[in-house]
């Protein structure tokens, strides 16, 4: 059983006899206390998608939900809905738009490494690799001879996510972003 310190995002633990999704996670050291962080866990139940702020010490025990995870890829939107396709049996899972948050700006059309997360055979969340592949709709030109570690500008990515790239990217390119802080990591070489 995992410590409130060890829990992270799109974990799944069990709170009086049900099962949660955490979404957000906020630390804070309260002045004047000799202790540790308080974190404060956004959650939303699996049954209902009740959302509920509960706010734990480092060191409380937190019991995990029986969660079991299945490799998917993204196959298409059906107006709220998204659907995963299962990677082993060809089983259709839908996800409403509100389920996944922020997780959206990383989901692109026909991409693997995606595992959907499932409690009492019911997707509630999904887990994202930690360097997604998206392409660049919008930015501004690129200049000759721009140093690839220079000076940076906006671009926007088919997901609608914007983030900054060395001035040499242009349009077009597919570059790799880290999920977690949002971040050009390298630009994809085409082989």
């Amino acid at each position: 059983m995992p410590k409130a310190s060890d829990i992270k995002k799109n974990m799944a633990v069990e709170m009086n006899g049900e099962a949660f999704i955490v979404r957000d996670i906020e630390r804070s050291v309260p002045q004047g206390r000799s202790g540790g962080s308080l974190y404060r866990m956004r959650m939303y139940s699996v049954a209902t998608n009740q959302k509920i702020d509960e706010t734990f010490k480092d060191s409380d025990m937190l019991p995990l939900a029986d969660l079991e995870r299945r490799d998917v890829t993204f196959s298409y939107i059906d107006g709220d809905e998204y659907v995963f396709m299962d990677s082993a049996d060809y089983t259709a899972y839908n996800m409403n738009k509100d389920m996944l948050g922020d997780s959206l700006l990383f989901i692109a059309e026909d991409m693997q490494g995606i595992q959907v997360m499932m409690v009492n055979d019911a997707p509630v969340a999904v887990e994202l690799p930690s360097i997604v592949e998206l392409v660049i709709v919008e930015t501004d030109p690129s200049l000759k001879g721009g140093s690839a570690t220079a000076r940076t500008k906006p671009a926007i990515l088919t997901t609608g996510l914007t983030v900054q790239v060395p001035e040499h990217i242009s349009i077009g390119d597919k570059i790799k972003i880290n999920v977690e802080d949002r971040k050009f990591t390298g630009r994809v070489t085409s082989s």
